[in-house]
């Protein structure tokens, strides 16, 4: 309880906010993460995710991809937590200036926020690789064919930064920028083990850091509050205590 009251302490005094959220934003909303013990990266599949995942494994056995793709990476019904519903809010009270995420869900822009930079890319963009027309996922989503196909006949990729993929160059720049802006950075359901998307945490020049994560970062030393707690329970009491 000392913990979260300074926390929405530290929220009340700044003014130039900036949220770095990981997967646990999104199993609030019971989207699993990809590396805790049910996560995806525990599940048995004919190959590892990490391989599944990787340009490579697009390239050569794109069949099998997109079966591995349709089947885990679909949460176009999934809805926007308590998380997601207080930074949007947040926002819209000109606090928060920027959500940097590393998820693929779209939750966020589901919840409203308008600044959400997205370093891993959205299931919600989607380009055939041959003429560069656009797809809604519900194309690409679709079971009934195994490959997504656009009318010209190119092959249909997800916007989403595979394995030995660059991270999109116009969102790192815009992700340091907005960290090296903000005065409070709030680190959140991230182990911070993701490279190099971890390591833009470097960038923040602000005051305060605050971490909320089950389990202990890298980056916890440098913090100034770190709060081992469900993100659920952090962002309901933030939420509830506005009211």
């Amino acid at each position: 309880m000392e913990k979260l009251e300074k926390l929405k302490e530290l929220i009340k005094e700044s003014n130039n906010i900036v949220f770095f959220g990981g997967a646990g934003v999104s199993t609030e909303s019971g989207i699993p993460d990809f590396r805790s013990q049910d996560g995806l990266y525990h599940m048995k599949y004919d190959y590892p995710p990490e391989e599944i995942l990787s340009h490579t494994f697009f390239e050569s056995k794109t069949k099998e991809f997109f079966k591995f793709y349709k089947d885990k990476l679909n949460c176009l019904d999934v809805e926007p937590n308590i998380c997601h519903k207080y930074l949007e809010k947040l926002e819209r009270e000109g606090k928060l200036k920027a959500i940097i995420t590393q998820n693929i869900d779209g939750l966020h822009t589901k919840a409203g926020s308008k600044k959400v930079l997205e370093l891993h890319g959205s299931i919600y963009r989607n380009t055939c690789e041959s003429c560069g027309k656009k797809y809604d996922p519900e194309i690409v989503f679709d079971k009934k064919t195994e490959i997504p196909t656009c009318s010209c006949g190119g092959i249909i990729k997800p916007d989403v930064v595979l394995y030995e993929e660059p991270l999109d160059e116009e969102t790192v720049s815009e992700t340091i920028q907005v960290l090296r802006n903000a005065d409070l950075l709030i680190v959140a359901g991230t182990s911070l083990t993701v490279y190099p998307a971890s390591s833009f945490i470097h960038y923040f020049g602000g005051k305060n850091l605050v971490i909320i994560n089950r389990d202990d970062t890298s980056f916890d030393s440098m913090a100034t509050l770190v709060i081992h707690d469900s993100l659920g329970n952090v962002f309901k009491y933030l939420n509830d205590s506005k009211k």
